[in-house]
This record gives structure tokens, sequence and C-alpha cells, in this order.
């Protein structure tokens, strides 16, 4: 099995996880625990820009698992943005939320010029505010249509 796909079954087996034991558990999180589809939205554009995080953004706002992976990831791979190829502009698709699951996630399109391939990954990021937004885990497989 591709360590993608391991990589989604493990985000799949954690969410659900999460969405069993907030379903079980006493109480769901307090109103306003949690950050909004749109909160992540910003901090997915102002991440991703429009060719990819900075160098301070991919220190301090990346989840210290997904720093790891990126460091293994082989030479030339840009695991952050699931490509060996800068490009020239980048957009981010629609966000939705698992507040049951503390996981927000958006697709993220990556564009290479007029009439060049456009490519795609998942962005996933954490929703607790008690912690700073942070990119989470990205997911490279293209997503379903």
């Amino acid at each position: 099995m591709p360590r993608a796909r391991i990589r989604s079954a493990l985000v799949a087996v954690a969410c659900a996880g999460a969405l069993t034991a907030s379903l079980s558990g006493p109480a769901s999180a307090a109103p306003g625990s949690q950050y909004s589809a749109k909160e992540v939205g910003r901090f997915l554009h102002h991440f991703y820009g429009k060719t990819g995080p900075t160098p301070w953004e991919r220190e301090h706002l990346v989840s210290e698992d997904l720093k790891e992976r990126a460091e293994e990831a082989p030479a030339g791979f840009d695991l952050l943005m699931c490509t060996r190829n800068a490009p020239k502009d980048i957009d981010i698709g629609p966000v939705t939320t698992a507040q049951s699951a503390g996981v927000g996630w958006a697709t993220v399109f990556l564009g290479w010029g007029p009439g060049q391939e456009i490519a795609a990954f998942t962005a996933y990021v954490d929703l607790d505010k008690s912690r700073p937004l942070k990119l989470l885990d990205v997911n490279c497989e293209p997503p379903e249509a």
C-alpha cells in the first residue's frame, strides 16, 4: 500500500477515533473553542499565498509531525506543496470542518500557467483554539471528484 494511502487511512482513523470519543464523552466542545471554516480558509490562503509557504511559515505554522515527514521526503519533493516544481499560482477550495473530530480541510489547487496542468491535494488543519492554527497534515493523492 503506497505511503499516501497509509497516511490517508491513518488520518481517517484518527478522525473516526476523535468522532467516537466526542460522541461518547460527557459534552461536546464549548461554542467558540474551535476555529471556524472561515478562519481555516483565511489561514490556508495566508499560508500558501500565491506561490507557497515562506521559510518562516514552514518553521512556525506546521505541526511537528508534518515537519518531520517533510524532512524525510525524497530530495527535491516539497511535501507541504505535494510537488517537485514551484507553482505559478495557488488557489484554495472550500473549507470543510468536522467539529466533532476537531479537523478542517480544503483542496489546494496548484497551477503552472495558462494551458498547463493543474494539480490538487488536501491540506488539514487542527481546529482547537487552545493552540495557534497550524497545518496538521497533507494528502498528496488528488481528491475524489
